[in-house]
């Protein structure tokens, strides 16, 4: 029964740990723009001048 204490409680410090991970990413503007990347490969590249 300890072993399951243990897991349980292993398991809510990664969850936490991931939530912080997210929360920091998502203040830090990492999802900001969901469309472009989509559709970035849709795009012609630009012919360099010659």
């Amino acid at each position: 029964m300890s072993v399951m204490i243990i897991l349980i409680a292993f398991s809510i410090l990664i969850a936490g740990g991931f939530l912080i991970a997210f929360i920091v990413s998502t203040k830090k503007g990492q999802y900001d723009d969901v469309h472009t990347p989509s559709i970035r490969m849709l795009f012609d590249d630009e012919k360099p001048n010659k």
